[in-house]
């Protein structure tokens, strides 16, 4: 279990991470989501205690990262792959972890063999090492000691499309274990087909999160875009729907196509496009959360 109440970090005046609040249960995959700056790696460090917090906490299994005794045996974290020592070799690099975290060496073979790094790659140095190996050796060292819990910063970044499918179908089987695993990536497709869970971020505050079926599930009501934005957005208003302004200038509306029809007919707004909305999935949520600044608070008539 991994939870956050109410995480916030600020440098000087400015706010990396405000307000943030979320829990990964055992037994899931959290996707945490958002674009670049949002505020991801800053909270995964302070999860894992790298970062003071500036209010607010953040527990593992119950307690805070510094307080778990020998943490290496519960929490595997991967936060940087190249946070690596370039001149030791990858079976060098998972020997000395093992014995810091007092496990057996025998286990430095198994992890090797799971990550694909057994025979030669294991005796080669890791400055040698493309950012994929290192990614492999980073996600070993995470698991060696047998850890329930995964915290895992863009693990993805430089593995080819076999080892992408790999690491899917490695943090899959450890959730359905029963493990608890929070994947930061920007694979939007990947992350997709491995996640239960979305925590989407952006700004530094959360933007949604949920499970897979509830934030991707086909939204209700009407898209409709306008030729006059602003004129289709004080209709609606007028009319008491409820609507979502969407990035690419068209609305969702909580309403019939009638409905809309004639809102919009009765405030002189003419219709460029009206009909069902339809899901696009996690890339279509994700641009939608975080395209433009920082989240507004929300305002009457807006769906949040």
């Amino acid at each position: 279990m991994i939870s956050v109440e109410r995480l916030t970090k600020r440098y000087g005046d400015v706010p990396a991470v405000e307000d943030v609040s979320f829990h990964c249960a055992p037994g899931t995959v959290t996707g945490f989501l958002g674009p670049n700056g949002a505020g991801k790696s800053t909270t995964m460090r302070m999860i894992c205690g790298l970062t003071r917090a500036s209010s607010g906490s953040a527990t593992v299994k119950g307690v805070p990262y510094g307080r778990i005794a020998n943490p290496g045996r519960h929490v595997g974290v991967l936060l940087d792959a190249a946070a690596q020592h370039s001149g030791r070799t990858g079976r060098e690099t998972l020997a000395l972890t093992a014995q810091i975290t007092g496990i057996g060496q025998d286990r430095v073979g198994r992890m090797l063999d799971l990550v694909g790094l057994a025979g030669k790659p294991a005796r080669r140095r890791v400055g040698g090492y493309s950012l994929g190996m290192r990614q492999r050796l980073g996600i070993a060292q995470a698991l060696i000691g047998d850890p329930s819990v995964l915290i895992l910063d863009e693990p993805a970044n430089g593995l080819d499309p076999e080892g992408i499918f790999w690491m899917r179908g490695l943090l899959r089987d450890f959730a359905d274990r029963g493990g608890t695993v929070l994947l930061s990536s920007h694979l939007l497709r990947e992350v997709e087909a491995v996640a239960d869970r979305f925590v989407v971020i952006a700004g530094g505050r959360i933007a949604a999160q949920g499970s897979k079926e509830d934030l991707l599930a086909a939204p209700g009501g009407t898209l409709a875009r306008g030729l006059d934005r602003s004129a289709l957005d004080a209709a609606l208003a007028a009319a008491g729907l409820r609507f979502q302004s969407k990035p690419d200038g068209s609305f969702l509306v909580d309403a019939p196509a009638e409905a809309v029809g004639r809102a919009a007919a009765a405030a002189g707004a003419v219709l460029l496009e009206l009909g069902q909305a339809g899901g696009g999935g996690l890339e279509e949520l994700f641009l939608n959360l975080t395209t433009g600044a920082r989240p507004e608070p929300a305002r009457e008539g807006v769906l949040q």
